[in-house]
């Protein structure tokens, strides 16, 4: 297979890793400003936390993907 047989697996680790990463910072130091008018101070709370866990369920499944395949 190109690039290995848990290409998949690793890309899903590194999207949902970021995923996660990504929200949970946005939640914890917003902006201090907005860029442009219009723009929000901070993130939503409800969307912010739905998708850190839904890519930290991503991490976990690929992670455990990993562990068992390998």
């Amino acid at each position: 297979m190109f690039l290995g047989e848990d290409l998949l697996a690793w890309l899903l680790l590194a999207f949902g890793g970021a995923m996660f990463a990504g929200n949970v910072a946005a939640m914890f130091r917003p902006r201090q400003s907005p860029r442009e008018e219009g723009e929000l101070t901070q993130a939503p709370k409800t969307r912010s936390i739905a998708m850190a866990l839904l890519g930290l369920v991503a991490s976990l499944w690929a992670l455990f993907t990993l562990m068992v395949s390998g």
